[in-house]
């Protein structure tokens, strides 16, 4: 434990810049709180004023936390959520950072994740190389992912990439920890064509065989592959089905273990996610938000080549 605690008090104090007298508030369930528990001791450490909320387990990421832990994050200096499923897409989250509450989420990290992996990159470097590809994102046009013969394309006109830089110092900035991706929010009704995904999927872990998914119209229509069944029952016949997210990782610790969290993050991947947009610029809300990572993967931007098997062509990577 006191190797879990020192880690925590370092990526609060580096990433979070926890300060003495701060309210921070550890948002946890049964699942993480031996891990929540190490950051609470942390923030003690620190002189924060820190407050361990454990709630019931959450069905699926993306599923708003109770009101009465809502209200806790938007009150707090800082918040983090360590949890089996993610906060990161809910209003929940949204509403404590805009009203100034810096925000990180740990959705299914792991003891392994805490002392390996993404979490000891260089958080400066992920920092500038997440900033070029969100800005490239932002002016960007028209996207287009290529991988074993098949092609997705839809628009990301008038939306806004985000940065996840895994450093969250100023009031209102959140993200997740550990860090290391650049996403955007399709344009709902725009995305045609089929993807194969290769890494892994969110709350399944890492697949054996690929899942072949075609998307019409924005909507994802057909899934071929062993987790097909498993991913249409969780994502519903709504408007989970709707593509939601695409996002490119920038972490070079980062590794393809099983857990999304880290996954989506792995530099050389692209992910894609179906569900809730509405928390970073697209409009739907559907109470889940699932990532497929795929493996080095061409991908366009208006017809320029950004990626070429998963590497930047350009000098900031």
């Amino acid at each position: 434990m006191n190797q879990l605690v020192e880690i925590s008090r370092n990526l609060l104090a580096t990433c979070l810049g926890v300060k003495e007298t701060e309210e921070l508030v550890i948002v946890t369930d049964e699942d993480k709180r031996p891990l929540a528990e190490a950051l609470y001791a942390a923030g003690k450490l620190l002189g924060a004023e820190t407050m361990l909320l454990v709630m019931q387990e959450r069905e699926k990421s993306g599923q708003e936390p109770p009101q009465t832990i809502a209200e806790a994050m938007k009150q707090a200096d800082v918040a983090v959520c360590i949890t089996k499923y993610s906060l990161t897409h809910t209003q929940a989250r949204k509403n404590a950072a805009a009203n100034g509450t810096r925000v990180a989420t740990m959705p299914g990290i792991t003891e392994d994740m805490f002392t390996a992996g993404a979490i000891s990159a260089d958080y400066q470097e992920v920092k500038r190389l997440t900033e070029t590809v969100t800005d490239i994102l932002t002016k960007g046009k028209q996207v287009r992912i290529e991988k074993g013969g098949y092609t997705l394309e839809f628009s990301i006109e008038t939306r806004n990439g985000v940065p996840s830089t895994g450093m969250y110092l100023e009031a209102g900035q959140s993200g997740n920890l550990p860090s290391g991706e650049a996403y955007i929010a399709p344009v709902e009704g725009s995305a045609n064509g089929q993807i194969l995904v290769d890494g892994s999927i969110g709350g399944i872990g890492k697949i054996d065989a690929p899942l072949l998914l075609t998307v019409k119209d924005g909507r994802l229509v057909d899934a071929e592959g062993p987790m097909a069944a498993r991913l249409l029952s969780t994502l519903g016949d709504g408007d989970g089905r709707m593509l939601a997210e695409f996002g490119i990782g920038t972490n070079h610790k980062a590794r393809i273990i099983g857990v999304v969290l880290e996954d989506e993050k792995a530099f050389g991947t692209i992910h894609v996610a179906f569900g809730s947009n509405a928390t970073f610029g697209g409009t739907i809300q559907a109470g889940v938000h699932i990532d497929l990572i795929v493996n080095e993967p061409d991908v366009y931007i208006d017809g320029v080549p950004l990626q070429e098997k998963g590497r930047f062509l350009f000098a900031a990577q």
